[in-house]
């Protein structure tokens, strides 16, 4: 099944983002030209939120949900193992 939401109407901030973060096995955020990989516990919270998020607090874009794993933000390196 395939879900598309806009992230320009459909923001998620706040208590939403570590529900969505903590909803997948293991989490994957790009962070420059490396991809940092978290498995979500009590143990990664706090950084793992503070690098899936923006400026405004939000979850940043783009995210994108593979299986049971998270994929957030972009690095060329990450969408292409993706992909293949």
């Amino acid at each position: 099944m395939r879900e598309e939401k806009d992230a320009g109407k459909e923001t998620i901030g706040g208590a939403d983002v570590w529900s969505v973060l903590s909803a997948a096995d293991t989490v994957y955020v790009a962070s420059g030209r490396k991809t940092l990989k978290y498995v979500p516990d009590s143990s990664t919270r706090e950084e793992l939120t503070a690098k899936a998020t923006g400026r405004t607090g939000n979850l940043r874009a783009p995210a994108l949900r593979k299986g049971t794993s998270l994929y957030i933000g972009f690095n060329q390196e990450m969408y292409d193992t993706l992909f293949i």
